[in-house]
């Protein structure tokens, strides 16, 4: 008589939790536009969301306690002319935030602490380059101010924002069709990324060289996506030949056989992945369903463990994913999804049940903290470096806001000063700020000789 052995881990019993309806985001009206990204992105002060807007593109940015309904007429980020397709937030500074649309632009924004009183229209910085619309926007994870964006043009580019320029450019060459996903690796050395052409690719961006491609991961023909996980291993989720979802998991030095493939289920919703690097853990969310699947990855054969589903009864429109840094350590909270409905947005917590109150330092290892180990000049000659790590033990204290610094002499696109490295504005900023002053009190005179008349109107009636 054979006994079955379970294996042990201590992410078998992780459950999801999703937030009481006083901790949601109501009345939101999320982006119709049939793309395949997460629609929202998420940090430790903002939540960020791509909705619906008459006259161009907008995306919506709320301090995360402000919760409850939304007014309908809350300021929005509304710079661009087109619908905006994806956004991200920079991972070294949780005030800046980086959109791509239909405009063919990519838009480097900065929130002021607290959220926005206005509307938002001035980007701090305008990245050009793109001939079609900008489907993706990554951050580098360790060097400061390096941005890559992917468009429908076939064309990644890389940018140095601190400058405004395009300093690596990778052409329809390297992606002869539309790219489906882009990853950085954890140290942002290299980039993963998966095509319609039906490959995915390991590129070394810096030299513009394919380190490593795969074709047809997937046998079907609905889009791949494709993330870096640990140990050099990537995961890809596609569909096979009957149209049945999949996800598999690679060695990037020998990419002929996968280290293990298994088939999920027969829906028609690309699967977007979310790595968590801590606990090797991969989520599963697929657009327009109503559960995330999650898996454990490790060092041995099978390789990937499923571990359990999250379900609920309203499909999901988009998905955003809360860096570590921003979960409640004392709640054991091991990841929080940000799923959107049609008119909400819903906190969903991951946790692994435990008795004690204390910190669990097997749950939550060191992980990235908000300070760049490279700056953006170190990473272009050539240095790698992973992430500077913090521990959460004593719970995450964010930095003071920084700045996001642009030379304008290489930026023609920013319309306003930047403050002095001492924190006080510049005389452009002062004779600015004195000119709208003026202006605002000539408004306010005229205000009252108008009210002034109709006072004698009405008295001579």
């Amino acid at each position: 008589m054979s006994r079955q052995v379970v294996r042990s881990s201590k992410f078998r019993h992780v459950f999801g939790q999703p937030a009481k309806a006083d901790q949601c985001y109501e009345d939101v009206r999320v982006s119709q536009t049939t793309w395949d990204s997460g629609f929202c992105a998420v940090n430790p002060k903002f939540m960020a969301l791509i909705c619906e807007a008459s006259g161009g593109g907008a995306f919506l940015v709320l301090p995360l306690g402000k919760t409850g309904r939304v007014d309908k007429n809350v300021p929005l980020v509304c710079g661009h002319t087109a619908p905006v397709l994806d956004i991200a937030w920079c991972p070294h500074n949780d005030n800046v935030i980086a959109s791509g649309s239909e405009d063919c632009t990519v838009m480097v924004w900065e929130i002021p602490d607290g959220g926005l009183v206005l509307p938002l229209r001035e980007p701090v910085v305008t990245l050009e380059g793109h001939t079609k619309r900008v489907g993706i926007v990554a951050w580098h994870p360790t060097a400061q101010n390096v941005l890559l964006s992917a468009g429908c043009d076939n064309v990644i580019l890389v940018w140095d924002v601190g400058t405004g320029a395009a300093v690596l450019t990778l052409g329809p060459d390297v992606h002869p069709d539309t790219i489906y996903s882009v990853d950085w690796s954890r140290d942002g050395a290299l980039i993963c990324t998966s095509c319609r052409d039906k490959r995915v690719r390991i590129i070394e961006p810096r030299k513009g060289t394919v380190v490593a491609e795969k074709d047809r991961p997937h046998e079907g023909t609905r889009p791949v996506h494709a993330v870096f996980v640990s140990e050099g291993k990537i995961l890809t989720t596609g569909f096979s030949r009957m149209s049945e979802r999949q996800v598999a998991l690679w060695d990037t030095k020998h990419l002929e056989e996968p280290l293990s493939l298994q088939e999920l289920d027969t829906s028609s919703g690309v699967l977007l992945p979310f790595f968590d690097p801590d606990t090797n853990i991969v989520y599963l969310c697929g657009k327009g369903d109503s559960s995330i699947r999650y898996f454990e990855i490790t060092s041995e054969a099978p390789f990937l463990h499923y571990l359990s589903m999250f379900s609920s009864k309203e499909s999901q429109r988009g998905m955003g994913y809360m860096p570590k840094r921003g979960l409640e350590v004392n709640k054991c909270e091991i990841a929080r999804f940000y799923k959107l409905h049609e008119r909400k947005c819903e906190p969903i917590a991951m946790t692994v049940p435990r008795k004690s109150d204390l910190f669990q330092e097997d749950l939550y290892p060191p992980t990235a903290g908000p300070d760049p180990a490279l700056t953006a000049e170190e990473w272009l000659g050539g240095r790698d470096a992973g992430p500077l790590l913090i521990s959460l033990k004593d719970g995450y204290v964010p930095p003071k806001s920084r700045e996001l610094r642009v030379n304008r002499g290489l930026d023609c696109a920013r319309k306003r000063a930047t403050p002095d490295a001492s924190g006080t504005p510049s005389s452009d900023t002062v004779s600015r700020l004195e000119e709208e002053m003026r202006n605002l009190q000539a408004t306010v005179q005229e205000l009252q000789k108008r009210m002034d008349r109709l006072e004698e109107t009405v008295q001579a009636k």
